[in-house]
């Protein structure tokens, strides 16, 4: 009944914190109005910028800016038990997590869809774009080395959710087209296509497909890698309606109807017990099996501050504000639809994480298989089997591993069979790492075109207007100052101009990673393409600190933009210094505590763990010089968007 009490409880808090403190936020804070010009409307090209349905934004931004965080955080740091986790969800999601959201999505809607990188520039000093964008560009650098090799390892745990997750891709392409025709109905092609999906994860691991599913399982993790990054890189330049986009909603409609099935069956399991364990016996009762507090689990970190670095995505995550303003802010269609992308999303991954963390103190008790094979563990021996020692939770089969039996536990205890609840929970996390691999993919296209019109040599006028050159170097394609259509041909003199290109950001960004996760993992004595793959591993213990350090400098640009606007800054400040101080301190341990990156030698993260702090004091420093000149003192203005015209509209809307 417990863990019953838990899952309402929180789904309750959630309702009424989206329709109280979110809903405050948004009429007397950031005052959203249903008929302001929003970017996806003045601007849309049919591309990059396109108004879409608050429900197909809500699908695109719940599944990118989830990925696999919600999921391996706190199935991590329930090891620390599961109430500071469960607290820490709870009042980060609502307090922390989705201000963040929220607001870097508004801030983004309010300055023509720009990053909040590109932002940073304007709000606080020149001087501090280049900053941001250095560290979004390694934040998502690691993004894309690592999740290549997170879904192959998925898939080769759990190989019947393999063609699933492929067969979104030509589903997602044929909602796209659909969506894009003017005044089509998206609720029949949404039905069909959820029906599919799921009749793929029911007959997808049966008859050939099984041997199918197999061969791709055991293709070596580079190869997968090389697939992944070129998908990537075409649905990337492709314009959002015809893959990223639809993808994502699609994806957002079996995740979540996935997640009401384990919440169905949670309450199922908790009113009437779990599947039995074995032909003849009683169903097992659903009671939590984790301790309340384990503060000095054996071989892990200090809780303070790590369970704060550990659970992300469930909390707070600065790889969010990249999304809000990167892509989302490019298809709200209404101002007031951003409440519930922006916040909505960040308390359904909240919920996400509530789930994650009963799944894996409570169902993992319904029944796990012993590790030495003999027999079926149930209760505290199932949770010890996972959480016995820091080293036994870790590794990605651990973390995910632990969520899956868990959940699917729950789904059994609905009558479904163990074979399909394993391969719906494997689709469930494959799918979200292969969202945010994709979106992860355009946003960097964003930050490289940025930093590459910041960087580009400046050359002589004359020469620039021979060529007939966008002298303001936009992306875009228009003038910064003047909003106008400009000529963007390429200098020839500019060597980085080709950077300011989709395609030519996009492969940088992309042979980036792949050169990354090209590298042997550490340890590895020789290289050949079986043993590629796990270069990013040598990067990864940085993301954590890294992206939460994110949201911090994330929090610092919408705290400026509304001080500059006299507008109430304390439920903004109060976190940002909070996410400021927490991963700066980890990552100091991290450097420099006993068994740390200096102690181990490991000069690399030691020198890009130190560059990251120094950049970050080096923003805060910057911050601090311009705060007490800027209250009341508004940045250099863009030119307002101004409704398009009916032969100049171009794009369609979804």
């Amino acid at each position: 009944m417990e863990t019953l009490l838990i899952a309402a409880g929180s789904f309750v808090l959630y309702l009424v914190a989206y329709n109280t403190y979110g809903k405050w936020l948004g009429r007397k804070i950031f005052k959203l109005d249903p008929e302001a010009l929003t970017p996806s409307v003045a601007m849309n090209d049919d591309k990059d910028y396109v108004p879409t349905d608050k429900s197909v934004i809500f699908g695109h931004h719940f599944t990118s800016i989830a990925g696999t965080g919600p999921i391996v955080g706190p199935a991590v740091a329930v090891i620390w038990g599961w109430v500071p986790a469960l607290l820490w969800v709870l009042l980060g999601s609502i307090f922390i997590g989705a201000v963040h959201d929220f607001g870097s999505l508004v801030v983004s809607m309010r300055n023509r869809g720009q990053t909040v990188g590109d932002i940073a520039g304007r709000v606080l000093a020149p001087r501090t774009r280049v900053l941001f964008l250095s560290i979004l560009f390694m934040a998502l650098t690691i993004v894309l080395a690592i999740f290549g090799l997170v879904i192959a390892a998925v898939f080769k745990l759990y190989p019947a959710s393999i063609i699933p997750c492929l067969i979104q891709i030509p589903l997602a392409v044929a909602i796209g087209i659909w969506m894009h025709r003017r005044g089509m109905s998206i609720l029949a092609p949404s039905v069909i296509a959820l029906i599919l999906m799921y009749l793929t994860v029911f007959y997808g691991d049966a008859g050939f497909l099984h041997s199918l599913n197999s061969w791709l399982a055991e293709m070596p993790v580079m190869t997968w890698v090389a697939v992944l990054l070129v998908y990537s890189y075409i649905a990337s330049v492709l314009p959002v309606w015809v893959l990223l986009q639809p993808r994502d909603y699609i994806n957002s409609l079996q995740l979540l109807s996935a997640l009401g099935l384990v919440l169905i069956g949670l309450i199922v399991a908790g009113l009437v017990g779990g599947a039995p364990v074995a032909t003849g016996e009683g169903r097992p009762a659903l009671e939590i099996v984790a301790p309340a507090f384990n503060l000095s689990p054996e071989g892990a970190p200090w809780i303070f501050p790590f369970l704060f670095i550990t659970i992300a995505c469930g909390a707070i995550s600065g790889f969010h504000c990249l999304v809000s303003s990167g892509t989302s802010s490019k298809q709200i269609k209404r101002e007031t639809d951003a409440r519930f992308v922006g916040y909505g999303s960040m308390l359904t991954e909240g919920f996400l994480a509530v789930l994650v963390i009963l799944a894996c103190v409570a169902g993992i008790g319904l029944g796990v298989a012993a590790a030495d094979g003999n027999g079926i563990l149930t209760g505290e021996a199932a949770y010890l089997q996972r959480y016995a020692t820091w080293h036994a939770a870790d590794g990605l089969g651990a973390k995910v591993g632990a969520f899956v039996e868990g959940a699917a536990n729950f789904l059994k205890a609905l009558g479904l069979t163990p074979g399909f609840a394993i391969a719906l929970m494997g689709v469930f996390v494959a799918s979200f790492a292969a969202t945010t691999l994709d979106t992860a993919c355009r946003l960097q296209r964003y930050v490289i075109q940025e930093l590459a019109s910041t960087l580009a040599p400046k050359i002589s006028p004359t020469a620039l207007a021979a060529e007939a050159y966008d002298f303001d170097n936009n992306i875009a394609g228009a003038s910064r100052t003047t909003g106008e259509a400009a000529d963007h041909r390429p200098h020839a003199l500019n060597p980085l101009t080709w950077l300011t290109n989709k395609h030519g950001a996009t492969i940088f960004g992309v042979v980036i990673a792949t050169a990354i996760a090209a590298l042997p993992a550490a340890g590895a004595t020789e290289w050949s393409w079986n043993t590629a793959g796990k270069g990013g591993l040598l990067l990864w213990p940085l993301f954590g600190a890294t992206n939460q350090l994110l949201g911090g400098l994330a929090f610092l640009v919408i705290a400026f933009w509304m001080w500059r606007r006299r507008l109430p800054i304390w439920f903004v400040v109060i976190p940002m210094c909070f996410m400021l101080v927490l991963p700066g301190i980890a990552m100091g341990l991290n450097i420099f505590n006993a068994g740390g990156y200096l102690a181990e030698k490991n000069w690399l993260l030691v020198f890009i763990g130190i560059a990251t702090i120094a950049l970050e004091v080096w923003m805060i420093v910057e911050a601090l010089i311009a705060w007490p000149k800027a209250k009341g003192v508004l940045e250099e203005q863009l030119t307002p968007l101004t409704a398009p015209t009916l032969s100049s509209e171009g794009g369609r809307s979804c």
